[in-house]
């Protein structure tokens, strides 16, 4: 059978194989030249906005066959760490070390330059296109290392609103009301964007070390923390949603030792967190690597984890079980994300700075490979009972 990308479908035998095929995966044509910090796709489109350390923000085409083609470029004056798109699709942002996000209107026709529509006073980390209920149209929220959030409203100049956080922002992501910002020393922040102005709950971090990621559920309930300790964690925002019964899942003895996370017992809290990105380095010592980037399927809403080991891996959070893993894609993963439809897996393979300003040498791959996601891939696995 035709699919994605031209490929016969492979499931790799079916739903009982848990390792997942990356051979025939598609590099992005022209990629940048420098380490690669975001990748966005458009939520109106096939279109992928990517962001380097090379000062510039491309956005490329990608059609069915897995081909891409270089579409729009614009430069910041030093390295990009964050892009978003607006709902609509036809705003691109970028955000980075020169303290400014800048935005291009692609519906103006505009593919070369882009107008500054944010400043802080330390680079911005994190940029995101956020809809406030008493606002008629969107507005662009920052998180900066200088210790604040602020919102923008595009036809101003000036923040409509600042935030003052503990620490230097590393994380941030919204989704409906939603916006989760997590700082330095493991704060994690949760706004109601109903009341931008103010924080609705303040907590740590259920992992012990650094917070690299945070991403928001597809419903808005809760949120996926990522650490550099190779461990992700399931946090619900109110408690009567973390409240759940877990009748098993059908699977044998033998697949729940591979791929349960953590076995759940009856009442369980949905709340847990789990090992990953880990190797056996030898009887007595473990390999740990850092989770770079956590992404939700847009319709199964089961998610992705990436990072310096260079694998990713597919999850279903209400059976706590590991849907698929994939061989190393031969460098660290910097950052992931699924196209509208779910059917396009982008992920970034480049030096993630974990092992400091010596480890990024020249030899390291600067690339966006494209997966095309088959069926069994990310559909959740049927079980008895869930999440009541």
């Amino acid at each position: 059978m035709s699919t994605l990308f031209g490929q016969a479908a492979n499931t790799g035998g079916g739903t009982g194989n848990t390792t997942g095929d990356i051979s025939k995966d598609v590099a992005l044509t022209s990629p940048p030249d420098d380490g690669i910090s975001d990748v966005k796709f458009s939520p109106q489109s096939e279109h992928l906005a990517v962001a380097s350390w090379d000062k510039k923000v491309r956005i490329y085409e990608i059609n069915a066959q897995g081909g891409s083609e270089g579409k729009a470029l614009f430069e910041h004056e030093q390295p990009v760490l964050s892009c978003c798109w607006s709902k609509d699709g036809t705003k691109v942002v970028g955000a980075g070390a020169d303290r400014a996000a800048r935005m291009m209107d692609l519906g103006s026709g505009n593919t070369t330059t882009a107008q500054q529509v944010a400043a802080h006073d330390a680079p911005i980390r994190c940029a995101r296109f956020v809809d406030i209920p008493s606002q008629a149209s969107q507005m662009l929220v920052t998180g900066s290392w200088d210790k604040t959030v602020k919102y923008w409203d595009l036809r101003q100049s000036t923040a409509v609103a600042t935030v003052q956080c503990q620490e230097r922002v590393y994380s941030i992501d919204v989704m409906n009301t939603l916006l989760v910002v997590a700082t330095a020393d493991r704060y994690i922040d949760i706004i109601n964007l109903s009341e931008p102005a103010k924080f609705y709950k303040t907590m740590q971090s259920p992992l012990k070390w650094q917070t690299r990621v945070v991403t928001c559920f597809n419903d808005g309930s809760g949120f996926a923390v990522g650490s550099i300790e190779g461990r992700c964690a399931i946090q619900y925002v109110e408690e009567k949603d973390s409240r759940c019964v877990f009748m098993g899942n059908g699977l044998s003895k033998k697949r729940r030792r591979e791929n349960l996370v953590n076995l759940p017992k009856p009442d369980d809290s949905a709340n847990f967190s789990f090992k990953c990105h880990r190797s056996q380095a030898s009887t007595n010592n473990t390999n740990v690597y850092s989770v770079n980037a956590i992404s939700f399927h847009p319709q199964h809403g089961t998610f992705s984890t990436a990072g310096s080991d260079g694998t990713f891996h597919f999850w279903d959070k209400d059976a706590k079980h590991r849907l698929k893993g994939y061989p190393e894609v031969g460098g660290s993963i910097s950052s992931t994300d699924f196209d509208r439809t779910g059917n396009i897996f982008a992920y970034a393979v480049s030096y993630d700075w974990s092992k400091g300003y010596s480890a990024n040498t020249p030899n390291l791959p600067n690339k966006v490979m494209l997966h095309a996601v088959q069926p069994d891939e990310c559909k959740p696995r049927p079980k008895a009972g869930g999440r009541k």
